[in-house]
Formats: C-alpha cells, sequence, structure tokens
C-alpha cells in the first residue's frame, strides 16, 4: 500500500545536490540538482558547445564526466573547441568520444568507475536512440546520473520531437544566443557569459537595433 509522506518527513528529506561556486552560481544557484536532466539549445553557431565544454571542465572538478561529441565526433574543430574552453592535457576526470549508440553508453555507466554527468551533444544524432520511452526510461534506470542533452532549435522550439521531450523533463533548460547562456527551470536561474567581450557585442549591438524601431 502506497502511504502520502508528511510534511514533517519531507522537509527532511536530504537532496543530493552539486556545491556550485561563482561565477557559476550566478546561473545556476549554489545547490543544482546533480541526477536527472539538463538541456542546452539553441540556434547554430551561437556557443552550445562551447558553454558545454566549459560547463563540463566545471563539473569534472565535482565528478566524473564523459563528453560525446555526436555531431563533430573528435575532429579538429571539436579540438579548437576544448581548447578554446580551457580544456588541456592537465584536465583531470573527463572523457571524450564520437558517436557510440545508447546501449554502449549504458555498458560504460555499469562500469566501477562510471561517469555520474553525461554530456550528449547534441539529440539530433542521437533521435533514433531516445525515441519513444527511451528518455522516461533512461531517468529512472540511472537515477544519480546527471544527463546534459545540446539541441538545435527550429522555429522558436528545439528541434526533433525526443528534444522537446526532453525540455519538459528537464531539471534545468540552457537557453544559448549571442555567446550569452540564460538558464531557467528549477533553480534559481541567471545568466552566464561564455565571451564576454563578444557577447557584450552581440547583445549591444542588438539592443541599439531595438531602440531604433
Amino acid at each position: 500500500m502506497i502511504k502520502a509522506v508528511t510534511p514533517s518527513n519531507m522537509l527532511k528529506i536530504k537532496h543530493s545536490t552539486f556545491e556550485f561556486e561563482a561565477p557559476w552560481s550566478n546561473a545556476f544557484g549554489s545547490q543544482p540538482s546533480d541526477s536527472g536532466y539538463w538541456m542546452i539549445w539553441g540556434k547554430e553557431k551561437n556557443g552550445k558547445t562551447w558553454f558545454a565544454l566549459l560547463l563540463a571542465k566545471y563539473l569534472c572538478t565535482k565528478k566524473r564526466v564523459l563528453y560525446i561529441s555526436g555531431e563533430e565526433g573528435l575532429e579538429k574543430e571539436f579540438v579548437t573547441s576544448c581548447r578554446r574552453a580551457g580544456i588541456t592535457e592537465k584536465t583531470r576526470n573527463i572523457g571524450f568520444s564520437e558517436y557510440i549508440p545508447l546501449e554502449h553508453i549504458e555498458v560504460l555507466l555499469g562500469r566501477r568507475n562510471a561517469p555520474k554527468v553525461v554530456v550528449i551533444d547534441n539529440v539530433t544524432v542521437y533521435k533514433d536512440d531516445l525515441k519513444g520511452k527511451t528518455l522516461f526510461e533512461l531517468k529512472d534506470k540511472y537515477p544519480d546520473v546527471l544527463f546534459i542533452f545540446l539541441a538545435h532549435e527550429d522555429r522558436k522550439e528545439p528541434y526533433t520531437a525526443p528534444a522537446k521531450l526532453c525540455r519538459r523533463l528537464a531539471k534545468i533548460i540552457v537557453y544559448v544566443e549571442g555567446l550569452k547562456a540564460i538558464v531557467k527551470g528549477r533553480c534559481e536561474g541567471g545568466e552566464y557569459l561564455i565571451n564576454e567581450e563578444r557577447a557584450t557585442l552581440y547583445w549591444g549591438i542588438e539592443q541599439s537595433e531595438h531602440e531604433q524601431d
């Protein structure tokens, strides 16, 4: 028989979270959830991968991270993006992979030193792997793993049906435009400038254009 939890017992439940410091805490809050789904989405060439790599570099100081570059693979352009994000040969606790089927990811998650953060870049490449009830099942099967999905934007919506479902299920949603990450969802929310100089230029120009209209 299922019993309801009293307010007293509910408020005593301890939840697993990250401990974020500035500047990341300015966007995500100081204790964002460390499991479930996060989503990063936006138009192409606006800084999604750059932001995801910066975030992965920060998260690997907290937990073991697997970054799957499903779209670009491990080609020269992606390696350049890693360097731009400050990832070097001295960066520890993070691994990179080109596209691997979801069942292979699950094999990695079953190992002793399994990653606790999996970044999937991006959902378009994994649309067949994530169809149907897969997103629901994946979250339930790995309750202590954080999955971060990247998705393109199409007509002001995440591109592909799995991406739209992922946005619905995500605890934290990050929209990237003009090298600025706008964080919303089940957290305090805020903004993170991926590149302050270029983001300021982009948003300053956009603001000027609005003022002229």
